[in-house]
């Protein structure tokens, strides 16, 4: 395999449940064959809640109340919503051709994001013992990760031009007074997800290169 090989995928606005099968499938493949090329899957979901493999549902204040479908996943972290308006990013890697790092593939997530925001004069940070993108305390992003084998699966919820008001029926990713915001929010500007994924795709497609120099360079340090 190319090192620098990723298949980039936009499947439309899709069903969680689908697009749960399709990486299961994709994570299955790459299973069995180690030279199969890493994949990113971007796309919309219909209204949705999820939450991560926790003991701890506070998150969902209950519920019963939600508005639209629950699912419980493998991935980390505490409930989200996604929905329309909302760019969805499911890379699906091979951990072990980049190190073998579970942490730096997260902060190689939000530097990813934040440089891709930067491109639309939005100022995106990290913070400290938090995962995800934020605008000073406003979150703009949502990371959530699950690995099998070392090969990831779930991955990033950018806002672009949601209506955030459903995330108001639960404890966003678990963040008590959490100001949840979007590019259009940000900016003033309109935006449409389709033109957001086609720009984030030229950016990833440098980006993953970088995440696997990171491991040449380990290896050749250590």
């Amino acid at each position: 395999m190319n090192d620098v090989d990723l298949r980039i995928c936009w499947p439309g606005r899709i069903n969680f449940a689908d697009a749960l099968a399709l990486q299961e499938d994709i994570v299955a493949r790459k299973g069995e064959d180690r030279d199969a090329a890493d994949e990113l899957l971007l796309l919309e979901h219909e209204p949705v809640y999820t939450i991560g493999r926790t003991p701890d549902k506070s998150s969902l204040l209950g519920a019963a109340h939600l508005p639209h479908p629950l699912f419980g996943i493998n991935r980390g972290g505490q409930a989200t919503y996604h929905g329309p308006g909302q760019l969805m990013g499911y890379p699906i890697v091979d951990l072990r051709r980049c190190g073998q790092d579970l942490h730096r593939y997260l902060r190689w997530l939000e530097q990813t994001l934040i440089e891709f925001l930067a491109s639309y004069e939005i100022a995106g940070t990290q913070r400290e013992g938090l995962t995800g993108v934020w605008v000073g305390h406003r979150k703009i992003a949502s990371i959530g990760v699950g690995v099998r084998h070392w090969i990831t699966m779930h991955g990033f919820a950018l806002n672009v031009c949601d209506d955030l008001a459903s995330f108001a029926h639960i404890i966003p990713c678990g963040i008590s007074d959490v100001t949840m915001t979007s590019m259009e929010k940000e900016t003033g500007k309109s935006f449409s997800v389709v033109d957001v994924a086609h720009a984030f795709e030229k950016l990833v497609r440098e980006k993953i290169q970088n995440l696997r120099r990171d491991r040449e360079a380990q290896a050749v340090s250590a």
